[in-house]
């Protein structure tokens, strides 16, 4: 049944022309009428439908009810949703530059940043960290990092001066400068079979070198002589999105290795380069964490990473991998013919952080909390 609002044919409409006011009373009043006579309509639909629901079976009007009641609910709900944004890659590279990411590294500008500055309520922001986890997971298998925050202080001030982390230090890692290539095998030889595909990316971006300037996407890092240049595709756990897409083939590769950090501050990727003539001063990791790979992708003679006091050299096509959180410097005394040497860099997992502290770890040292 549809309701029509009933309209009148009456022959007083046609009444000869009058003034414009006995005009406008005239059709004011039919309104009246008509609208009167269409509220007589509704009511008697109003009440055929009533009846016509009284007839019906009590099963169906349930049935009716329950899907009204769905409909609702659903239209309340798409209602409240906020439009899904789809980020393309220029949007994610200019959301990288907007939290500081520029000339494709970070610059860190946050007082903050839990790398770049020691200060006395480091140990309270951590514990709330792992409280917060907690309590949205567990505190299963957490002993080890709960007594890390708990005792941080007196294990970085009590450290021996060869291994003295500045940030974090897990306790009971087993503790050594250098690892052997099992220690994560399957990333050491998905990265050794991928050496070509890694070096002929370098190739193509070191092209852009010239004397009179820093490519973009390239770091200059301060060194007491010669030069070091770093070109990261993930710094501080967080992607450099401009460089990934200039290196596609290796940022991919990340992506398989099992145990590579990528979402926390500790993790970072990058291809590191070496001028003849440069040494890095003697340093410390921030954390024991994870072990640090380098593929060799060009290794002049006479070129070195001592860790701990032992040395070591590179080799192109081979992974070198060793603790961070030990002193450790490198430099490369090669003749200038020779070239830079070369590395692409990226930090693993310590074979002995279990995979819950791992998640952990990553929730606690997320970029930006």
């Amino acid at each position: 049944m549809v309701w029509v609002p009933l309209r009148t044919t009456r022959t007083d409409r046609r009444a000869p022309l009058r003034a414009p006011t006995t005009r406008c009373t005239t059709m004011s009043l039919e309104w009246l009428m008509d609208w009167s006579w269409s509220l007589d309509g509704l009511r008697d639909f109003i009440a055929t439908g009533i009846q016509s629901f009284r007839d019906c079976d009590a099963t169906a009007l349930a049935a009716v009810a329950c899907l009204l009641v769905l409909f609702v609910w659903y239209c309340y709900h798409v209602g409240r949703e906020q439009p899904r944004a789809y980020a393309t890659v220029n949007a994610l590279m200019q959301s990288a530059e907007a939290n500081g990411v520029q000339n494709g590294y970070v610059y860190c500008h946050s007082p903050e940043c839990v790398r770049c500055t020691h200060h006395d309520g480091l140990n309270q922001k951590l514990y709330h960290n792992l409280q917060e986890y907690a309590k949205r997971y567990s505190w299963s298998g957490m002993g080890r990092i709960h007594k890390g925050i708990r005792e941080q202080g007196r294990y970085l001030n009590s450290r021996l001066s060869i291994q003295k982390p500045e940030v974090f230090f897990l306790p009971d890692l087993p503790t050594m400068p250098y690892f052997s290539r099992d220690a994560q095998k399957h990333d050491v030889e998905l990265l050794e079979r991928n050496f070509q595909t890694i070096l002929c990316e370098f190739e193509t971006l070191y092209k852009a070198f010239s004397n009179c300037s820093l490519p973009q996407g390239w770091k200059m890092n301060s060194t007491p002589s010669g030069e070091w240049f770093t070109f990261y595709l993930v710094n501080q756990g967080m992607c450099v999105p401009r460089n990934c897409r200039r290196c596609p083939r290796t940022y991919r590769l990340l992506g398989s290795l099992r145990t590579c950090i990528g979402n926390n501050v500790f993790g970072n990727a990058c291809i590191s380069v070496l001028s003849p003539g440069t040494v890095i001063a003697e340093h410390y990791g921030p954390t024991n964490i994870r072990i640090r790979c380098h593929l060799g992708l060009k290794t002049p003679s006479n070129c070195e990473l001592v860790v701990g006091g032992e040395p070591q050299c590179w080799a192109e096509g081979r992974c070198l991998l060793f603790d961070d959180s030990f002193l450790h410097t490198a430099f490369h005394e090669g003749p200038p013919e020779e070239g830079p040497r070369v590395v692409f860099m990226v930090d693993l997992w310590h074979p002995n952080v279990a995979a819950a502290e791992r998640q952990a770890l990553d929730f606690i040292f997320a970029p930006g909390r």
